[in-house]
């Protein structure tokens, strides 16, 4: 066997594998590019993922405005009734039930303990 032979072999090896390796390399770097891309808009902070718990989170928001609002509205309508030029009876007697513990002469006081009291929202 000729020792300049198998150089030669191996230097054509080498090329070829350099020659390969260059039209292989900006695919890979290509393909590698798209994929962090690809993996960002999904699960990036700007994703889809985040996109979609955002808008849960409006949607929990715009439910508890809404409560809100019905609350406020609830309370306002009673506040205008203990209003002086406004003024209902009803509405203060109750009042005065709970802030002063007031009872009627002809009602009866139940007290009942508070692990036995049912629980008002």
């Amino acid at each position: 066997m000729n020792p300049g032979c198998d150089s030669l072999a191996v230097m054509n090896v080498i090329r070829e594998l350099q020659r390969r390796s260059k039209q292989v390399f900006l695919p890979a770097i290509g393909v590698c590019l798209i994929g962090y891309f690809i993996y960002h808009a999904v699960q990036g902070d700007r994703g889809l993922l985040a996109y979609y718990q955002l808008g849960q989170a409006v949607n929990r928001a715009e439910h508890t405005l809404t409560t809100l609002r019905g609350e406020r509205t609830q309370l306002a309508h009673r506040v205008s009734l203990l209003r002086p030029d406004n003024l209902d009876p009803d509405m203060l007697e109750e009042r005065a039930r709970v802030v002063l513990n007031m009872v009627r002469e002809n009602e009866f006081v139940i007290l009942v303990p508070r692990s036995a009291a049912p629980q008002q929202p």
